[in-house]
């Protein structure tokens, strides 16, 4: 396959970049969550997401992973995006050109955690959206709760630059995802990737400031039977262990007396430059 290149950074032209880099990648992370109030609150744990580049998912697939096809780690066109099965860059290329961000003209990449033996949870996926020369334009946040609820979050920087480590990308919170918050203020995203390396930051910041922190932080590396392999090994339970940790975590927070707020029903969306409604 030749020399791989990082996701989203340009080695003299597009077509090169396509030509030496992977279509898929295999993202080992830890993800950090942290509460500041009323009670501090805080885990790490360990996890693995899978990058695709949308305008080569026909290319992507081996005996442990597949689009769209039975495998023991799979994706599927139908979990995200339109959630018809139809075109996922033509959905996302629509969404860029209805919200005016005609600079992100490149490659699209998908981040989700995928299907483990046919199930999977989300709580957020991420879309990467490039212009021609891989610097990255917009970061689409899909973000589901257990309610079954989802929303799209489409960020870009304010001046509409490439968006780098220290850009920040802000928007209102929409969708309602714990009991133990309220639908209110919004959240102040960060990325960073570098030599292989991928980092996202999620600071939520309610009425009285910041409430929570959010971090995964990680390494890619080519997606093949053999690094599926060695995922699954580690983490057979990866999405059973999301749903898990998700109930274990709010027993925490009730065993700690937090504020209990119940499921509220998700607001009308609100039309801005930085969120849209799926």
């Amino acid at each position: 396959m030749g020399k791989a290149v990082k996701p989203g950074t340009a080695d003299g032209s597009a077509s090169a970049a396509a030509i030496q880099e992977p279509s898929a990648w295999l993202l080992n992370c830890r993800i950090m969550h942290e509460r500041l109030r009323p009670k501090r609150h805080r885990f790490v744990y360990p996890a693995f997401y899978v990058r695709v580049d949308l305008d080569r998912l026909h290319s992507i697939g081996n005996a442990w992973f597949g689009v769209d096809r039975y495998r023991p780690l799979s994706l599927r066109r139908r979990d995200h995006g339109p959630c018809d099965g139809s075109d996922l860059a033509t959905w996302m290329r629509a969404q860029l050109r209805a919200a005016g961000l005609h600079e992100a003209d490149g490659r699209i990449w998908l981040q989700a955690f995928p299907r483990v033996f046919g199930y999977a949870f989300n709580p957020i996926a991420f879309w990467f959206c490039h212009d021609r020369d891989g610097g990255l334009r917009a970061l689409l946040a899909e973000v589901r709760n257990t309610f079954g609820e989802r929303h799209c979050y489409l960020l870009h920087a304010p001046d509409r630059e490439a968006i780098t480590r220290s850009t920040v990308l802000r928007c209102k919170k929409v969708l309602h995802v714990s009991p133990f918050c309220r639908v209110e203020g919004g959240y102040v995203f960060r990325v960073g990737e570098t030599r292989g390396n991928t980092s996202i930051a999620i600071d939520y910041h309610d009425a009285q400031g910041l409430l929570i922190r959010t971090a995964l932080h990680g390494a890619l590396v080519p997606l093949t039977g053999t690094s599926a392999l060695t995922a699954l090994a580690r983490q057979p339970f990866l999405s059973l262990g999301v749903v898990f940790r998700i109930h274990w975590q709010a027993l925490r927070l009730a065993m700690k007396k937090v504020p209990f707020h119940g499921k509220r029903p998700v607001p009308d969306p609100v039309a801005d430059k930085s969120s849209t409604q799926s």
